[in-house]
């Protein structure tokens, strides 16, 4: 079964709430609550742009199972973390990362970055190259420029002070654009996405997609000398495939693996096929 049952996402949930160690760690810019998941190889998981470090219990109970120590991290988000959205610029999310792993005397880990999530990791990658093994970008990209609509609403998002789950129509807009990629699992999967995102400040949200807006990382992809392994969905409404195969063609070793009947969240959708590919990828296996 390539979807997840209710059972499995609440097992997941459970796990993840109990055994996943949570703390806070220093930082100059904001308060960082992270997660520390299993023992083994570290990977480090860096969400997206309305994800929560929860959002990948699903794949990340499978990596645990498999042997791996699975970190996870709350981007900084203006809320009770004490982040000053304002002045956050892209490259500052890639120090954070590297705080976390000084914080945790981890000298060198495998990386693992979601949609907004992946253009932190590039940006880790070519900055710090020798903290990192490998890499696994799952909805990646370098460079995602906005539609005007899109421009336009988080400009004003970042006036707005409620939550995600504070507007009463994000269940019917998310369902009419997302819910068509959730087909075949139970509604419970996507009842934890929406409250996965709900959590997120607006603001919070609105600056990491104004900050989408701004970068384009391909030229620093020829200098990134780690294997990294991309995972899309066929799919994919948010990220256009040319974005995708940009990064496929920019880094010098790069793999590509297609999910399908897939859209944006795998984590949500197929978390154990995600699990096995990274889990083999890890583990140095480039022939699978």
């Amino acid at each position: 079964m390539i979807h997840p049952t209710v059972e499995a996402l609440r097992t997941a949930q459970r796990r993840f709430d109990t055994e996943a160690i949570s703390a806070v760690a220093p930082n100059p810019r904001y308060r960082m609550r992270h997660f520390d998941w299993g023992s083994g190889p570290p990977v480090i998981f860096i969400h997206g742009m309305n994800d929560t470090a929860r959002s990948f219990c699903m794949p990340m109970r499978g990596m645990v199972d498999a042997g791996f120590r699975c970190i996870a991290y709350e981007l900084a988000n203006g809320g009770a973390d004490g982040a000053n959205l304002g002045m956050y610029r892209h490259p500052h999310y890639a120090e954070d990362l590297i705080a976390l792993l000084d914080h945790l005397h981890l000298p060198v880990v495998d990386l693992f970055g979601s949609s907004f999530g992946s253009t932190i990791a590039l940006s880790a990658l070519a900055r710090f190259p020798h903290r990192f093994s490998r890499a696994v970008l799952q909805g990646g990209f370098a460079r995602r420029p906005l539609a005007r609509i899109e421009r336009g609403l988080a400009r004003l998002g970042r006036y707005w002070p409620w939550l995600m789950g504070d507007l009463p129509i994000r269940p019917r807009v998310m369902r009419r654009l997302e819910g068509g990629q959730f087909a075949g699992c139970p509604p419970e999967v996507f009842e934890f996405l929406l409250e996965c995102g709900g959590s997120n400040p607006i603001r919070a949200a609105a600056q990491r997609t104004l900050i989408i807006d701004t970068i384009d990382l391909r030229p620093i992809l020829p200098t990134i000398p780690h294997p990294i392994l991309m995972i899309g969905g066929d799919r994919d409404g948010l990220v256009p495939r040319e974005m995708e195969a940009e990064v496929e063609r920019g880094a010098p070793d790069v793999r590509r693996i297609e999910f399908a009947p897939c859209g944006h969240y795998p984590q949500y959708t197929m978390p154990d096929p995600m699990a096995e590919v990274m889990v083999l990828f890890l583990r140095g296996d480039r022939n699978s």
